[in-house]
């Protein structure tokens, strides 16, 4: 896949990377001991986070999953450098992250797409931002809409396309700066449930051939069985990490098979104890 030769091969066979079954010195990401204080308009403070510590793993696909509140969009943002914490640190790949970066790509609920841009003028925007050229920014941009599946609908504008095209270009526009891992805040939650099942293949798809670390929010717990190395359970006030379930089934993964309804059944069992305030 173009653009990212070296890292693609690594995240196959293992080299250079972290294996997916975490034994890398260098975690990709590090949240250690991260709180985030809001304040309320009742002027009482609440905690959106409370003493989190997790490690990604470089090469991973990690889900988090938890009910509204419980932190799962704010701890993105702080990886993402939008937001800071009140206490702790994050860190990425040993750095401490003080702001955006091109190589921590965000992909959203909502689209975000200029509506009066086609599909590759998107994908190159953030390229324009930062001062590639015309020539540069064309080739990456079709290259990497190829890659997702658009390159028959590249001159076509976001009201052009449906909600998969749309959130595959979205896609596309984070995965065009080369980024080192996807942080994808319930990204298939607006199309319908058999364009969801398209893009999670494709993004597994992706997510193999780019040699990427993937941090996924979902509500969907099938959605996390199926794709998650690690399942992160999130819980509310204070949002914070309940448990997380280790993913080894074998891939391609079949939602028909016994043992992925048992893991299903495990993930929904912690969720719903969580929920439930820890009664059976």
């Amino acid at each position: 896949m173009a653009g990212f030769p070296e890292r693609a091969v690594a995240a196959r066979d293992g080299a250079g990377l972290a294996d997916r079954t975490g034994t890398a010195a260098t975690a990709a990401v590090s949240v250690d001991g991260v709180s985030k204080l809001y304040a309320t308009a009742d002027g009482d403070p609440t905690w959106a986070l409370l003493n989190v510590s997790l490690d990604i793993r470089p090469g991973e696909f990690l889900c988090a999953i938890g009910p509204s509140g419980c932190g799962k969009t704010t701890l993105l943002n702080m990886i993402a450098g939008f937001i800071g914490p009140t206490r702790g640190t994050l860190s990425f790949y040993g750095t401490p992250i003080a702001g955006p970066a091109p190589d921590r790509g965000v992909v959203f609920q909502e689209y975000a797409l200029f509506p009066w841009l086609t599909a590759r003028k998107n994908v190159e925007f953030g390229l324009k931002m930062q001062g590639v050229g015309r020539a540069e920014r064309r080739e990456r941009a079709s290259e990497i809409l190829a890659s997702v599946g658009l390159a028959a609908a590249a001159e076509r504008y976001p009201f052009e396309l449906s909600g998969g095209m749309r959130q595959r270009v979205a896609v596309a526009r984070a995965l065009v700066n080369k980024p080192r891992i996807l942080l994808m805040d319930e990204p298939f939650a607006a199309v319908d449930a058999m364009t969801r099942v398209t893009l999670q293949t494709e993004l597994l798809r992706i997510w193999e051939a780019f040699g990427l670390t993937i941090f996924f929010i979902t509500h969907n717990i099938e959605e996390s069985v199926f794709l998650g190395d690690r399942i992160v359970v999130m819980a509310p006030s204070p949002g914070r990490i309940e448990t997380i379930v280790e993913n080894h089934l074998p891939r391609p993964r079949d939602r028909t098979s016994a043992a992925f309804g048992e893991l299903y059944a495990a993930v929904n069992g912690a969720f719903h104890t969580m929920t439930s305030g820890g009664a059976p």
